[in-house]
């Protein structure tokens, strides 16, 4: 391998290493923001919201560096088709940083209420499943597995799920005045919240396998086996 390759894929791992840390960001936002939105927690709400800058600062890192890389090396294949994949994909992961504070900012705007025990439980469950596949999308991309992020549609279900009880506990709530219609257009919205952060990690499970195979699951431009051909005339008996 000469010097310039080798200096190449030094940067390509670098660059994937900090992706790998980007999905943690991630993964960490999500969890104090809903300890934020759980407890009431303003000092929590706070951090989480300034400390999202950090996650937008490498976010752009290593969008820069990847476009640098492109520049420089103008690389094929299997590493085109990486460096393309973490400038898709690192906003993937900064969304869901974003979509964390939002969570924050409704822990602020509901303060000091407190939430009734089936919303807490099921926003527990929702940081669970949003927690859990933003870390499988993450160990999909740092492993190059297609198979781990063909799972995060299957697990998207459960999310989705979970969105749906949580609309059908606000809906039984009986509202008696603006101030509760408010909480329940919050506790909806925070609802909606996880379930974006689940389909971005599904989107980034999705550019994971393209990454790996040059293929996307459901592109409706790849090429289809030819159907088999009709029968012939029979030959005629001799």
């Amino acid at each position: 391998m000469t010097e310039t390759r080798k200096a190449f894929h030094d940067e390509l791992q670098e660059l994937q290493e900090d992706v790998v840390r980007l999905g943690a960001m991630a993964g960490e936002a999500v969890q104090q923001g809903t300890d934020a939105f759980l407890d009431a927690d303003l000092n929590v709400a706070e951090r989480v919201i300034a400390g999202d800058a950090a996650l937008d600062d490498l976010m752009h890192s290593i969008e820069s560096r990847t476009y640098l890389l492109l520049a420089r090396q103008q690389p094929m294949a299997v590493d085109l088709r990486t460096l393309v994949t973490i400038l898709r994909i690192i906003h993937e992961l900064e969304r869901a940083g974003d979509l964390m504070v939002n969570v924050a900012k409704a822990a602020r705007r509901l303060y000091p209420y407190e939430l009734a025990p089936k919303v807490r439980g099921l926003i527990h469950r929702m940081r669970e499943q949003a927690a859990a596949q933003l870390k499988l999308a993450t160990e999909a991309f740092a492993g190059r597995d297609p198979a781990r992020a063909a799972a995060l549609g299957d697990m998207d279900d459960a999310m989705d799920d979970l969105q749906k009880d949580l609309f059908r506990v606000i809906f039984a709530t009986e509202v008696h005045d603006e101030a509760a219609l408010q909480r329940a257009v919050q506790i909806a919205l925070v609802g909606r919240y996880f379930e974006r952060i689940a389909d971005h990690a599904v989107n980034t499970g999705e550019r994971v396998a393209f990454m790996v195979t040059g293929e996307f699951a459901d592109d409706p431009h790849r090429m289809q086996p030819a159907p088999p051909a009709p029968p012939g005339p029979s030959a005629p008996e001799g």
